[in-house]
C-alpha cells in the first residue's frame, strides 16, 4: 500500500458516538490530521505503555477523479491522554498521531454515487461492537470535502477518515478485530488484525 500524502480525519461525526463520550455537539466540523508515519500493518493494544482505544471508520482516498477509492480502518486513540489534552485546550496529536495510530485495509474502486450507500462494521472475536452508515453522519464525505476546501485542499493520494460510530472501546492483546466496509449492507472489504501487546519506540 502506498503511503498517503496526508490523512485528514473528521471527528465527532456520529451523534451517538458524541453522546457516548460525553462530548458536546460541535458547531463546526471537527478536523485533525494524522501523518503518514502513523500508518501500521499491525494493531497494538498499547503504545509506550498507554492503552489504546479502537475507532472503526470508513476511509476514502482521493484520486484524479475525486473520492473514488474506499477502505475500512481503525483510528487508534490514547483516550486518557486525549481527555487530558482536551481539558487543557491543547491539540490532540500526542493522542492521535503517534506511530501505529492507523491500521487500514486495501482500497477498492467505487463511484462517488456509491459513497452515500457505504457503511462500516467492526467485530471483536466475532461479536459486532460497531456499526454505522454514511447516512448517519453529520458531515457525509462529499459535504466534508466541500467544507475542507474552504481552508485545505485534498490532493490525489490523500485519505479522508470519516469518523466513528458508537461502540468504541479499549484494545486488548490477542483479540481478533475484523473491520468490514459495507455497500448497501453487503460486505465489499473485510480486514482482520490480531492485536499485539505493546509498541515501543
Amino acid at each position: 500500500m502506498s503511503l498517503p500524502g496526508k490523512i485528514v480525519c473528521i471527528g465527532r461525526n456520529y451523534v451517538e458516538h458524541i453522546h457516548e463520550l460525553g462530548n458536546a455537539i460541535p458547531e463546526q466540523m471537527v478536523v485533525f490530521n494524522k501523518p503518514s508515519s502513523s500508518l501500521s500493518q499491525h494493531l497494538y493494544a498499547q503504545h509506550q505503555g498507554d492503552r489504546l482505544h479502537y475507532e472503526a471508520e470508513i476511509c476514502l482516498r482521493m484520486t484524479e477523479q475525486g473520492l473514488t477509492q474506499a477502505a475500512v480502518g481503525l483510528d487508534l486513540t490514547k483516550r486518557m491522554l486525549q481527555s487530558q489534552l482536551k481539558q487543557a485546550g491543547l491539540p490532540w496529536e500526542r493522542a492521535k498521531a503517534f506511530d501505529g495510530a492507523v491500521v487500514m485495509s486495501d482500497f477498492i474502486d467505487i463511484s462517488e454515487a456509491q459513497i452515500s450507500q457505504l457503511g462500516v462494521r467492526l467485530l471483536i472475536n466475532g461479536k459486532q461492537v460497531q456499526h454505522g452508515e454514511v447516512k448517519h453522519m453529520m458531515y457525509p464525505p462529499l459535504m466534508a470535502v466541500q467544507e475542507l476546501a474552504t481552508f485545505m485542499a485534498l490532493q490525489p493520494g490523500d485519505w479522508l477518515m470519516t469518523g466513528t460510530p458508537k461502540g468504541v472501546g479499549e484494545v486488548h492483546a490477542e483479540a481478533e478485530f475484523t473491520a468490514q466496509l459495507l455497500l448497501s449492507q453487503e460486505v465489499i472489504v473485510s480486514q482482520s488484525w490480531r492485536a499485539r501487546d505493546n509498541l515501543t519506540v
